[in-house]
């Protein structure tokens, strides 16, 4: 039973970031939690998890909520696409949490899209959550970086340590983290390669 929880995220619709039977006892569990969606999903998110459609903090991307010492920056995900709903607000999305002194980036699934180093430049992104299981059209699913792509993006934002995602889940859609811990080996990029129920510790920074 997860408790003491007080933020909850979505960064989009797809079941293995929006799961039900996850999210369902945690929100029920939690009876303070917050709840931060893409503003876009509202009326699907309430649906799968059955609450209220007002109860989910609906976020944009260039916008930002704050709870206590927590402040939650929308930025654009491309998966594949830079998707927006008639009002302009994206279906899919990734979040630099700040605290303290610290800014975390987890990008939710997405490609590289022209803009991206620019807009995560100024939050000065000390740990970087990044998927790396790539874009194999062949999949029938919608792609993400690569293990290079993952690694270079966390170079060129300044990430002091980078975190791969999004493998050794679904067998159709992986990669191999060994082949990303080469990739961020040969640009000197620092990195953690975590086993499923590993603690990171920002000590190790």
């Amino acid at each position: 039973m997860f408790t003491n929880i007080s933020v909850v995220t979505s960064s989009h619709n797809h079941t293995d970031h929006l799961d039900a039977e996850t999210l369902v006892p945690i929100l029920e569990n939690n009876p303070s939690i917050k709840f931060i969606i893409p503003e876009a999903n509202r009326a699907f998110v309430s649906e799968r998890v059955s609450c209220d459609p007002a109860f989910p903090k609906g976020l944009n991307d260039r916008a930002s909520l704050s709870f206590g010492q927590f402040t939650f920056h929308g930025i654009p995900s491309k998966h594949n696409e830079i998707d927006r709903d008639e009002k302009g607000n994206c279906r899919y999305m990734g979040y630099v949490i700040s605290f303290g002194k610290w800014n975390i980036y987890h990008s939710g699934d997405t490609l590289w899209f022209d803009e991206m180093v620019d807009l995560l430049l100024p939050f000065k992104v000390d740990l970087a959550l990044l998927p790396i299981n790539g874009n194999d059209p062949a999949r029938g699913v919608a792609g993400n970086l690569d293990t290079k792509e993952a690694a270079l993006l966390a170079k060129k934002i300044g990430a002091t340590c980078v975190i791969p995602c999004h493998y050794d889940m679904f067998r159709f859609n992986t990669a191999d983290p060994n082949i990303f811990i080469k990739e961020a080996q040969s640009i000197d990029q620092h990195y953690a390669v975590l086993q499923g129920g590993e603690r990171w510790s920002s000590a190790s920074l």
